[in-house]
C-alpha cells in the first residue's frame, strides 16, 4: 500500500466546478446511472439509541419515505399537525429520488402523529422520548443501490461478467492504495445543487456580504438542463433585475427565488432582508457548500501532486477517530518528522486520520508540502482574504474545521439484478442516453449494499466505481 494516487484524465464542467474531477484509481469504471427508479436507491439510517419515556414530550417516529426530500416533507408533516417546523428533528437530510428510513423526533402527540396520511409515506410510531435528536447524531446510514446500464467508455453494453470484474478491480486497487474498504472522502455532489452549482456560488458573495450578488447569483444563475420556463426566468432577471414581469414567468414551484423577488419588489434594495427569504438551513448551506469546494480541491490538488492521502507526511495536521466513525477535529496535532513513524502506524490502525482544510476565521492549517497546497487551493479560489465573519447574519459565520480525507465503506457485498426496461423507470431513463453519458439500456445492472459512517456520500463511493459524469449520479 503506497497511498500515492494519480487522477485519471475523464471529467466534465460541473465535476470541475466543484472539485470532484479526480479518481482513486487508475481504472476504466462501470459506467451506468444511478436512480433509474426511484426503488434503486434505499437508505436505511442507523440511529443511535434514544431513551424512551412513557412519559416524554416528544414522539419518536420511524417514518419511510418514497421519492421525498427531507425538507419538503418536513414542512407538509408541520402543516399537517399544525406545529411549527422547527419542532421537528431528524438526523440527517437524504436523497430524494429514493426510499429512505430514518428517526423523527416530533413536539406533537403520538396519535396525531399516527393519524398524519401522506402519500408515499409510512409513519410507525415507536414511543416517546424526552430527548431530541439533531444532524449527524445518527452512526452512519446502510445503503442499497442499483447501478444500471453500465458501460463501457465507449458508450457499449457492459456484460455482467466485465461489469463485475471491473468492480473487483477498483475494489483491489483502492485496497491497494488506500488501505482495506477505504476511499476518498470527497464531499458529493448534492452539496452543491445538481444541474446548477449554485450553492457554493452564493456562498463566496455571503463571506464577502456582497448581499445583492449573493441574491443575483441565487435567482439568476443559470444551470445546465433546466426546464425553457425556468431558463426563461432566469435569463429575464440576469438582463433586467427583479421585475413584475419576471415574476410572472417563474413556475409556481421556484418558492425560494418567487419570495426573494417579490421582497425586492416591495422593499428594493433589501438585499438582505431578501437573501432572508430562504430557510436558515439554506442559508447556512450556502456557507459550508463554498468550504466544501475548497475541501474537494484541496484533496483533488493533493492526488495530483502524487502525496498520500491514506497516510501521512510532515506537516499534515491529523486526527483521532471516535467510536462512531468520525474525526474529533478538536483533536488535530501537526505531523513533524520525529512523530511521522508512529502516527503512520496508528493511521494504518483507523486511530488516527490525515485530514484536509473546511476554512474558516480560526481554522488550523498544515505546514509543509500539504501547507502549500492548501494555501494554492484558497488563492486559487480569491478565498486567501476571506475572514468568514459574516456581520450582516452572525450565523453565518463560521471559524472552520478540519474533513478526513480518507473515510470506510463496511459490509460491502455486490450482486447482479435483471434488466429492466418499464413504466417504473425515471424520465432520464427513458429519454435515453445523451452526448455526453456513458451508460446503455442493455448493459449489465450491478446492485452494492454498504454501510457508511455519517458524514460520508454513497454517491461518491460509488462514483468510484462508475467514473462517468456526475449527471449519472
Amino acid at each position: 500500500m503506497n497511498g500515492v494516487l494519480e487522477l485519471t484524465a475523464w471529467t466534465d464542467s460541473l465535476a470541475e466546478a466543484i472539485g470532484l474531477d479526480g479518481y482513486a484509481t487508475k481504472t476504466a469504471g462501470i459506467g451506468g446511472v444511478l436512480k433509474a427508479r426511484v426503488t434503486d436507491f434505499r437508505v436505511e439510517e442507523i440511529s443511535t439509541s434514544i431513551h424512551m419515556d412513557n412519559k416524554g414530550r416528544f414522539t419518536v417516529a420511524k417514518i419511510t419515505l418514497t421519492n421525498w426530500e427531507t425538507n419538503r416533507f418536513c414542512n407538509n408533516l408541520a402543516k399537517a399537525l399544525k406545529i411549527p417546523r422547527n419542532r421537528i428533528f431528524f438526523a440527517g437530510t437524504k436523497d430524494k429520488r429514493a426510499v429512505t428510513q430514518q428517526l423523527f423526533v416530533i413536539d406533537a402527540p403520538q396519535r396525531k402523529v399516527a393519524e398524519v396520511e401522506m402519500p408515499d409515506v409510512e409513519i410507525e410510531v415507536l414511543g416517546r422520548t424526552h430527548q431530541k435528536i439533531g444532524f449527524g447524531n445518527h452512526r452512519g446510514n446502510r445503503f442499497t443501490i442499483v447501478v444500471r446500464g453500465c458501460a463501457h467508455d465507449d458508450g457499449t453494453p457492459m456484460s455482467t461478467d466485465d461489469a463485475l470484474e471491473e468492480v473487483e478491480k477498483i475494489q483491489s486497487e483502492m485496497a491497494e492504495k488506500l488501505g482495506e474498504n477505504t476511499f476518498p472522502n470527497w464531499i458529493g455532489p448534492q452539496r452543491f445543487g445538481s444541474g446548477r452549482p449554485v450553492t457554493a456560488e452564493v456562498g463566496k458573495h455571503v463571506i464577502a456580504e456582497d448581499w445583492e450578488q449573493a441574491v443575483m447569483t441565487y435567482i439568476a444563475m443559470e444551470g445546465t438542463s433546466e426546464n425553457d420556463d425556468v431558463q426563461a426566468f432566469r435569463a429575464h432577471v440576469r438582463e433586467h433585475g427583479p421585475t413584475e414581469e419576471g415574476l410572472a414567468l417563474a413556475p409556481q414551484w421556484l418558492g425560494f427565488e418567487r419570495r426573494m423577488v417579490e421582497h425586492l419588489l416591495h422593499r428594493e434594495g433589501d438585499f438582505v432582508g431578501a437573501f432572508k427569504k430562504l430557510p436558515g438551513n439554506l442559508q447556512l448551506m450556502t456557507v459550508h457548500a463554498l468550504q466544501s469546494v475548497v475541501f474537494n480541491k484541496a484533496l483533488h490538488a493533493r492526488i495530483d501532486a502524487g502525496l498520500p492521502i491514506s497516510r501521512p507526511v510532515a506537516g499534515d495536521l491529523v486526527g483521532r477517530i471516535d467510536e462512531k466513525g468520525q474525526l474529533d477535529a478538536s483533536s488535530c496535532v501537526n505531523v513533524e518528522e520525529r512523530t511521522l513513524p508512529r502516527i503512520s502506524r496508528n493511521c494504518s490502525m483507523g486511530r488516527l486520520v490525515t485530514t484536509g482544510p473546511l476554512p474558516g476565521s480560526e481554522i488550523s492549517t498544515c505546514d509543509g508540502d500539504s501547507g502549500a497546497i492548501e494555501a494554492s487551493v484558497i488563492k486559487g479560489m480569491n478565498l486567501e482574504s476571506a475572514d468568514w465573519n459574516v456581520e450582516a447574519i452572525p450565523r453565518l459565520s463560521t471559524r472552520g474545521t478540519r474533513r478526513a480525507l480518507v473515510t470506510e465503506f463496511n459490509e460491502l457485498s455486490i450482486d447482479t439484478v435483471p434488466i429492466a426496461n418499464d413504466d417504473s423507470m425515471g424520465e432520464r431513463w427513458k429519454a435515453g442516453p445523451g452526448d455526453n453519458s456513458r451508460w446503455h439500456p442493455e448493459g449489465a445492472c450491478v446492485r452494492f449494499r454498504f454501510v457508511l459512517s455519517s458524514g460520508s456520500y454513497a454517491t461518491t463511493l460509488l462514483r468510484e466505481f462508475m467514473q462517468g459524469p456526475l449527471s449519472q449520479l
